[in-house]
């Protein structure tokens, strides 16, 4: 290959390595409409309460004032109307988590994990720039800066009142309780349960005489919300089970770009789950921590919206240009159908909740199989679930992550000894019986199908197959996925260090250099896949300029591993090297 190729193959790489930010500059994400202004919200659900008001009177002539349920909207429009009164913050801690409660929605407004800090210093530099600026320490808290609290009630004016919450503390819990218009009061109570998990019930009661209709209503559970501030979110993602699969949406679904993702399209204002009453749990999430419900009985519906959270100010973001200027979360509720509620009657609905990391051994001990948040899930979920327990093993016979993964691979390595050998060997002996096979093609060039069948009893003969150097590689494949989905997902690897990188969940970044950053795994990697590439017995009857062109293929396993995390990096540049080993010493 001459020069000028290799210049052309160079900038192709740079113009595929800088392609996405590329886009953001050409084609700047288009800010995602709200469903509804507060205003028009109150004006619908104005409507809602007048139709609810006319139902009531032929539902009582309908049933003799037995209880009636109304058919849901497949997304009701509610309005948020936030107290004017002071905030009240309540806090309730457990040996994993500190919930801290608000007056303003009578629900959770932030959780914090004190066992995991917000921010893994990478490098020297940026623990000292976390100190200066006071986070250091800081610890994981999930639903920060939602505006409205994980637990609050949503719907129609009925609901969305903004009389603030009465809270206070039970024997082991805590309360929030307030009355409203119609003889409607509202009780939340939590409390932790005997299984790690934190229970909650809701309940609406009729304390008055007459039938009052509750409109359709949003329980929000939680906004998937960045890990830290320099967090762009493209993790962040709304899950739910129907007891059969997992469904999510997230950053790219409700970005909606066409053509592979590189262009731009009309974003999605909204999610519904499809199908009715099969929500058997719901989770907001992160690349590494999660926040779960799961109702004591089905829920009907999953709604998200994306929202805006607070953005840094102009002076945080001049000191710090790293910092996210325009976060974004997922608020995410569950939906439930209107009702009309009779006198003296009482609707409760009881939830297990659950907020911390995505780590398998915890999550998998609830049932339900919560443990699905971890992403182990379609073909590769097994091979990641037996990566991810044979990790843990050997870190707890003393390996550091970094060594756990080598042994891995060189375990993973000497399984396909034998045959990765056998098919190296098959390579060689085709290459060898290159010349006679070039004979017979030449000799029955003018009859392709018994050149075919020529060539298949010779190298029958000589027992030798084309595919013999292709099935190794497509035996790893599956081993490849599995792995990446255990180490995308990993808490474990969360500030894990090995040799210069600082955290092996994350790309192993030394420098930035005029904006590309420098992250050496992936291109030791690319080294040693070219130099394996070069050792490769190229295979017969390949044209030789495609054969040139193959040996540099692994410029394109570098360009899509290049901001992978240095965990994956890791194993792939392990795997070369053994892949190298062996040839030499076949």
């Amino acid at each position: 290959m001459d020069r000028q190729s290799i210049l052309i193959l160079v900038i192709c790489f740079i113009l595929l390595l800088l392609w996405p930010h590329l886009v953001n500059q050409i084609f700047p994400p288009k800010p995602v409409a709200a469903p509804t202004n507060q205003t028009a919200a109150l004006v619908l659900t104005n409507v809602l309460d007048t139709n609810l008001t006319g139902q009531v009177q032929s539902a009582q002539s309908a049933t003799g004032g037995v209880q009636a349920q109304i058919s849901m909207p497949s997304s009701p429009m509610v309005g948020w109307t936030k107290p004017t009164a002071p905030e009240e913050l309540l806090t309730l801690e457990t040996p994993d988590a500190r919930y801290t409660f608000t007056s303003h929605g009578g629900g959770i407004k932030y959780v914090e994990l004190p066992k995991y800090p917000e921010i893994v210093a990478k490098s020297r530099r940026r623990q000292l720039e976390a100190e200066s600026s006071g986070t250091s320490n800081r610890v994981v808290t999930l639903n920060h800066g939602a505006p409205i609290p994980a637990m609050a009630l949503l719907g129609g004016q009925l609901l969305s009142d903004s009389t603030p919450y009465k809270l206070s503390r039970t024997t082991n819990g805590v309360r929030a309780e307030k009355e409203i218009a119609a003889g409607i009061k509202i009780v939340k109570e939590f409390w932790p349960n005997t299984n790690g998990l934190l229970a909650s019930a809701v309940t609406i009661s009729n304390t008055g005489t007459t039938p009052v209709p509750i409109p359709p209503t949003e329980l929000v559970f939680g906004t998937a919300t960045p890990m830290d501030p320099y967090d762009p979110g493209q993790a962040l993602k709304v899950e739910w089970y129907d007891g059969r699969a997992t469904y999510s949406a997230d950053q790219a679904w409700f970005a909606n770009r066409s053509f592979m993702g590189c262009l731009p399209g009309t974003p999605r204002s909204e999610y519904i789950s499809p199908g009715e009453s099969n929500v058997v749990w719901a989770s907001v999430q992160n690349q590494f921590f999660a926040m779960a419900v799961i109702p004591s009985d089905v829920a009907p519906k999953v709604l998200a919206r994306p929202i805006d959270l607070p953005a840094p100010t102009p002076q945080e973001r001049a000191n710090d240009s790293r910092l996210i200027a325009r976060p974004t979360g997922y608020q995410s509720a569950l939906l439930y159908a209107a009702q009309i509620l009779q006198p003296g009657e009482k609707l409760e609905r009881r939830f297990e909740l659950y907020a911390g990391p995505k780590e398998y051994n915890t999550l998998v001990r609830y049932g339900n199989n919560l443990d699905l948040i971890m992403g182990f899930s379609g073909f590769f979920g097994w091979i990641a679930r037996l990566l991810l327990v044979s990790m843990n093993g050997l870190h707890a016979l003393g390996l550091s992550y970094g060594a756990s993964i080598i042994a891995i691979t060189v375990i993973i390595k000497i399984l396909f000894w034998p045959l990765t050998q056998a098919s190296t060997r098959s390579m060689k002996r085709m290459q060898m019986l290159q010349p006679q096979m070039k004979a017979i093609q030449e000799k029955y060039k003018d009859d392709p199908k018994k050149m075919n069948m020529k060539l298949m009893e010779f190298m029958k003969e000589n027992k030798v197959s084309p595919l013999g150097g292709c099935l190794p590689i497509l035996l790893q494949i599956p081993v490849f996925f599995g792995l990446y989905q255990m180490l995308r997902s990993a808490i474990e690897l969360r500030g894990a260090r090995f040799l210069w990188a600082a955290d092996l969940s994350q790309p192993d970044t030394i420098a930035v250099v005029f904006g590309i950053p420098i992250n050496p795994l992936p291109l030791i990697m690319g080294a040693t896949q070219l130099w394996q590439a070069r050792l490769t017995p190229p295979s017969p009857g390949v044209d030789p300029v495609q054969q040139k062109m193959m040996q540099y293929m692994p410029l394109i396993f570098v360009l899509m591993l290049y901001n992978f995390s240095a965990g994956l990096a890791l194993y792939w540049t392990v795997q070369n090297l053994l892949s190298i080993l062996q040839m030499r010493l076949t």
